[in-house]
């Protein structure tokens, strides 16, 4: 049986996803007309990614978030071309989207090393411009965080993701009968006895309503939007979020869920996922998880007693149920072993498609 030995978890404080920066590239310096010399460019401003850094950290050390170049070197005497300017390089986490005040995408940053030009510095003078310098290009960007991560937990508030978590590690995350108990993304390591790492995503409670901001909205969807699989964390017996809200089902709630995820995105529809049936401690629970499992196996048929605008266009396609009690320890190892399974057949998977794929370009090399 695969053991998992503890899992070093980290919260977030003070979380912060997204930042808005002003940027600009140096000014280039001045040619010299008598002699045809040519001034220096402009120093650019680029985003690099680097695991040590957060954008909470970037906030704290330059509060004023305003980058700006150094400008390039006068042609003189001494020197007929002029110095370029230095660069500027802003440190950033990995998993940063980098984009402009018009929503247009100008890089991602997904792996340490990734670097992409925000502002272009400007052009020394030369005989092209009579010796005059341009200015170097400044405009404000946004660097927004989605978390990547091997699994991201999804469920409405109270299904109890933090305390699978509990149960599954040594980790501490906030635990309450109140709805919102998680409030700021949470990411951890998953250590298994041979040193295998998953990496988890627990991330705030859903509501209904989610893809068009209510709640935290799209504070959570983005961040499902990099995690390779996704993990449905529901409450057997069902989900109130307020007395002035309606009673859910486990059945519903699932399709609730695959719903909100397809209305931000169709394609969040299509990932790889495991269904964790929670609370299988309380009364009359197992009759209710039948009675999930048989609705699962049927969505079509059950599902035409929903209103519309709870039933998804596509269901997800769990590659397995898992019933577990948070409280007792049911199930919990059983869980263990399917994540650690599931993450591994879709990295072979992947392998596999990556190996037709060069095997094709040789074939067609070949002929």
């Amino acid at each position: 049986m695969v053991q998992l030995c503890r899992v070093c978890f980290r919260k977030y404080g003070n979380f912060v996803d997204n930042l808005r920066l002003y940027v600009c590239g140096g000014a280039g310096g001045m040619g010299l007309p008598r002699l045809g010399g040519h001034g220096g460019n402009g120093g650019d401003v680029w985003v690099v990614a680097t695991k040590s850094m957060t954008l909470k950290g970037v906030k704290d050390k330059y509060p004023k978030k305003r980058f700006v170049a150094d400008v390039g070197a006068n042609s003189s005497v001494r020197s007929l071309k002029g110095q370029r300017g230095k660069d500027i390089e802003i440190l950033v986490p990995v998993g940063i989207t980098v984009t402009t005040d018009d929503d247009r995408i100008l890089g991602e940053l997904n792996a340490e090393g990734d670097r992409v030009r925000v502002a272009r510095g400007g052009h020394g003078g030369s005989f092209s411009s009579s010796f005059l310098p341009s200015k170097g290009q400044s405009r404000q960007v946004r660097l927004d965080l989605k978390l990547i991560a091997d699994l991201g937990l999804v469920g409405f508030p109270n299904a109890g993701k933090s305390s699978l978590l509990t149960v599954l590690s040594n980790a501490t995350p906030q635990i309450g009968s109140y709805p919102f108990t998680t409030l700021n993304p949470q990411i951890g390591k998953l250590l298994y006895e041979d040193h295998k790492q998953i990496s988890v995503a627990d991330l705030p409670g859903l509501i209904e309503g989610a893809h068009v901001n209510r709640g935290m909205g799209h504070k959570f969807l983005k961040h499902v939007e990099r995690t390779k699989q996704l993990l449905f964390v529901v409450d057997v017996c069902g989900f109130q979020l307020g007395s002035q809200t309606p009673f859910r089902s486990a059945f519903e709630a699932v399709q609730l869920l695959t719903k909100e995820l397809e209305l931000y995105k169709e394609e969040l529809v299509s990932k790889p996922a495991l269904l964790v049936v929670n609370k299988m401690d309380l009364p009359n629970a197992d009759h209710k998880l039948r009675q999930l499992q048989r609705q699962i196996l049927n969505p079509e048929e059950f599902c035409q007693t929903l209103p519309e605008n709870m039933t998804p266009k596509s269901h997800m396609a769990f590659r397995n149920v898992v019933p577990v009690s948070t409280v007792t320890g049911l199930g919990v190892d059983r869980l263990k072993e399917f994540i650690r399974e599931s993450i591994e057949e879709e990295a072979s998977d992947a392998t596999e498609v990556l190996r037709q794929q060069k095997l094709q370009l040789l074939r067609q090399h070949v002929q």
